[in-house]
């Protein structure tokens, strides 16, 4: 099992400088326990328990995953976008965290467009 932070902002992704200073990351957060074999589609539905923006229609949600680089300095890097309600319009509805290189340790960022 695996517990990250969530962290989501409305009409785009945080950007590194946002955490580039250790304990003053994003304030919008929630940690979530799930499974590396979690797909977004999975993990959307989560957001959208939780982000009423999310539950908007025509909703995207894009992920990222926030982890620091050889030299300390926090990265942000793109890896899905999935619909909040279209299931499989997307096609990264069925990747799973793993697939996508996920390291216990590392932010979720999630976009809510």
């Amino acid at each position: 099992m695996s517990c990250f932070i969530f962290t989501s902002q409305i009409g785009g992704h945080h950007t590194q400088e946002d955490f580039a200073v250790r304990g003053k990351e994003p304030k919008e957060e929630v940690q979530i326990y799930t499974w590396k074999d979690a797909t977004l589609r999975e993990l959307t539905d989560l957001v959208k328990e939780v982000a009423p923006a999310a539950r908007v229609r025509d909703a995207k949600l894009s992920f990222a995953f926030v982890y620091p680089d050889k030299f300390g300095r926090y990265v942000v890097r793109q890896v899905g976008r999935t619909h909040s309600y279209a299931h499989g319009r997307l096609m990264d509805d069925n990747k799973a965290l793993a697939n996508l290189d996920f390291q216990i340790g590392d932010y979720l960022d999630v976009a809510i467009l």
